[in-house]
């Protein structure tokens, strides 16, 4: 089952660490998303977690909905309860851990694109950047080719603010 190294041994404990993390995320996330959350002690193993997730959606304490894990209500009240007994230093390596992932989720909820197909035969690219309040940057692109327009919302994601920045740089004359 477990192995030797780290605090958590037992999948009871596995249960509760997953419990955990989900309590402190803000949406649904996808199986890998949650392993690596739950993997953050050494004992613990990518057979052991995704066993454990299968056990708590059979118990009704997380709910399996469009390829995603979410917290039910008994898993929030078990969770709450039980959470405590987690060693202290898994429960600081599990909310770093799951902070980090906040923080990501809270990202890509500020960054749009959408594409539509142009009547051209190309694809018309909308990207735009929010921050959290409403939106400070919306551009449109031409794409010649899925190709390109799949390139242009990839790129964009990954460098929404760069691109935000330079755009007012340049616009600013520095």
């Amino acid at each position: 089952m477990v192995g030797n190294f780290g605090f958590i041994r037992e999948q009871i404990e596995i249960k509760v660490l997953i419990l955990f993390i989900m309590r402190r995320l803000p949406e649904p996330v996808p199986i890998d998303i949650l392993t690596e959350l739950t993997m953050c002690d050494e004992g613990i193993s990518y057979f052991d977690v995704t066993e454990c997730i299968a056990k708590l959606v059979k118990t009704k304490h997380l709910l399996f909905s469009d390829n995603k894990y979410s917290l039910t209500k008994k898993g929030e009240i078990n969770g709450d309860t039980l959470e405590k007994n987690l060693p202290y230093s898994v429960r600081v390596k599990a909310e770093e851990a799951a902070a980090l992932a906040r923080a990501a989720f809270n990202r890509n909820a500020m960054i749009k694109t959408h594409r539509t197909v142009d009547d051209n035969g190309g694809y018309k690219v909308t990207l735009s950047l929010s921050d959290g309040v409403g939106e400070i940057i919306s551009m449109e692109l031409f794409a010649a080719n899925e190709r390109q327009a799949n390139t242009f919302e990839k790129g964009f994601r990954k460098n929404a603010e760069k691109v935000y920045h330079n755009v007012i740089e340049t616009i600013a004359g520095r």
